[in-house]
């Protein structure tokens, strides 16, 4: 295989979550909102696999960087702010500073993805986020608010006014402070599999499995939840 050619497989992968991403903000366009969940989850995936991907065929590229950093902002941006402007809406009997059909309010959703383009921002220029990040990721943000929908119709109360606007409000501005913040958050890149050092990774993922196996959907919101408290509170990145 050429070096010209291994160095585009992973940039193909990457299109494979820009496109995923299309479609999830097109399935909140057309009401489908467990859809619209789904392929962030799909996008998730890709995002794995480019850079895993990369990295064995050792094709890192400028280009590379770029291309999956945009294909973020629009799968772990603006399709999850998609998806809680369609949740702000259900919990509305009317709309709330209506502009024609639209609720200006409900478009307060959309600090996630401006949130989210400032914080990939930061990412690229920030050359101590290797093994840990310095605010909260893109990727969890995203997954978080797709799993609102996906446990709403695990349930039974997908289309009900579950979540209060004012309460959605407050789940964006607190996602979108904790992205852009300082605070570090531990990364699942482990340089052994081993237990020491990688405590508080294998605390959260048998709790996250064993969770996700009992609740199934209904755990992923607490999961990730979990994830932004164990950060907080107990991880402390190690300085050489």
């Amino acid at each position: 295989m050429t070096m010209g050619l291994r160095q585009h497989i992973p940039n193909l992968i990457t299109c494979g979550n820009l496109v995923s991403g299309c479609f999830s903000i097109l399935f909140s366009f057309e009401g489908m909102p467990v859809a619209a969940a789904v392929m962030i989850f799909v996008a998730g995936l890709f995002d794995f696999f480019d850079g895993f991907t990369a990295r064995l065929l050792h094709a890192h590229s400028p280009i590379g960087a770029d291309l999956d950093s945009l294909s973020d902002v629009v799968s772990f941006g603006v399709a999850p702010g998609f998806i809680m402007y369609h949740l702000m809406g259900e919990g509305m009997a009317e709309p709330i500073w209506p502009l024609g059909q639209v609720s200006l309010f409900a478009c307060t959703a959309f600090l996630l993805p401006v949130f989210s383009a400032v914080r990939l921002a930061k990412f690229n220029v920030d050359s101590r986020q290797t093994t840990s990040f310095i605010g909260l990721p893109t990727p969890p943000m995203a997954i978080f608010m797709a799993s609102l929908p996906l446990a709403f119709w695990q349930k039974g109360i997908l289309g009900q006014p579950v979540l209060h606007p004012y309460l959605c409000l407050g789940i964006v501005v607190l996602f979108s402070v904790l992205m852009v913040c300082n605070r570090p958050f531990f990364s699942f890149k482990m340089k052994s599999l081993s237990w020491r050092g990688n405590e508080l990774r294998w605390v959260f993922l048998g709790l996250a499995v064993a969770a996700f196996v009992v609740f199934r959907f209904v755990a992923l919101p607490f999961i990730l939840l979990g994830y932004i408290l164990l950060s907080v509170l107990f991880y402390r990145p190690q300085h050489p």
